[in-house]
């Protein structure tokens, strides 16, 4: 499994560390190479002395469009090991800041993975949606714990159960985001607040940053993994095999039976 290597761009300056998706073509759409890939950058990140802060950024009219659906029905994360979980689990113990500058669509895992950011800035054409009730699966990256913590249980609800996007002012109302700034800004604002952070300690950041985080790593971990083996078991059901066949036919999926 190999992973071109314009897919994720990892770039090292001043302490800081950005992460970049660049497969604009593909709406930076993730693959399972692209999650391994991600790992990998976030464990280097981890042990190297010299990175104190890292970014997650994409282009400016696309942050992600979620899991590539063509590379996702030909490897389906069906076991709790797959790629995008280990991803998640990496992520979710990360002990050094995590930025993200999000502009455009944030789909999916676009939004869910920022619930483990620490700061996040938003383009004002920032769209953040969580449909995975309209794909017949169930949330993932622990989203069912951290999006109502965040959010409050019926603003999580609303966004998980119907789906549907919610914008950059939103995400801001309810704290996902901490400034919403032109487009074209948002990474340059992002880089400037990573730069602040790595002129700090890294031994302040890091015990700050574990002071601060509400939920139990044990407990996030293990609701990622039951989020992980739900996921998977709903992949092989009837709703789940009509919501991809309906999207790669391009036509709304019809539950009515289901």
């Amino acid at each position: 499994m190999t992973t071109p290597a314009q897919d994720i761009l990892v770039h090292h300056e001043q302490g800081v560390t950005t992460i970049t998706f660049n497969r604009v073509d593909k709406k930076n759409s993730l693959t399972a190479s692209m999650y391994s890939a991600l790992a990998d950058a976030l464990e280097n990140a981890n042990a190297d002395a010299a990175t104190r802060v890292v970014v997650f950024q994409g282009d400016v009219a696309i942050f992600s469009a979620g899991n590539d659906i063509g590379d996702f029905l030909k490897r389906p994360p069906v076991t709790t090991d797959a790629p995008v979980f280990r991803f998640l689990r990496v992520l979710a113990t990360f002990p050094k800041p995590l930025l993200a500058a999000v502009c455009g669509p944030a789909v999916g895992i676009g939004t869910t993975m920022l619930f483990h950011c620490d700061l996040v800035y938003a383009g004002d054409n920032a769209a953040f949606s969580m449909p995975f009730v309209n794909l017949g699966v169930c949330p993932e990256a622990g989203s069912s714990l951290l999006a109502p913590q965040m959010l409050g249980y019926h603003r999580a609800a609303e966004a998980l159960l119907l789906g549907e996007p919610f914008m950059a002012e939103a995400a801001l109302e309810v704290g996902l985001v901490n400034r919403v700034v032109p487009p074209t800004e948002c990474n340059m604002v992002t880089q400037m607040q990573a730069r602040k952070l790595a002129a700090k300690s890294l031994a302040s950041l890091m015990e700050t940053k574990r002071l601060l985080k509400k939920t139990n790593t044990e407990e996030l971990l293990g609701r990622i993994d039951e989020e992980a083996a739900s996921f998977g078991r709903m992949l092989g059901e009837p709703a789940a095999r009509e919501a991809f066949t309906a999207f790669m036919e391009k036509r709304a999926p019809d539950f009515s039976k289901l």
